[in-house]
């Protein structure tokens, strides 16, 4: 279910409960392609982890936002957030 390049910095700006517009996770993550996140929230969605709302209006809204079993990931991404932290530096080559 979390397969998939950008599935993970997508949670991570999912993250603190705020609902977030296609257009700002656009702009939070520049390097994914409109199609990528497009094709990543759906299967985010399909899986039961993001919930997509869109409001009838023009131009139309659209906003996502993790779903309670989403939001049960939060501890264990932060958990490798702290494990990443943690990583040794390199030492310097002679």
């Amino acid at each position: 279910m979390l397969e998939g390049r950008w599935k993970m910095v997508i949670l991570f700006q999912l993250f603190g409960g705020e609902p977030r517009r296609f257009s700002e996770l656009e702009r939070a993550i520049p390097a994914v392609s409109q199609k990528m996140l497009i094709q990543q929230l759906r299967e985010l969605e399909r899986d039961g982890i993001v919930a997509r709302t869109v409001y009838p209006q023009v131009p139309p809204k659209v906003e996502y936002r993790l779903t309670q079993w989403g939001e049960a990931l939060c501890p264990a991404l932060d958990a490798l957030l702290e494990w990443g932290a943690k990583r040794p530096r390199a030492a310097p080559e002679a």
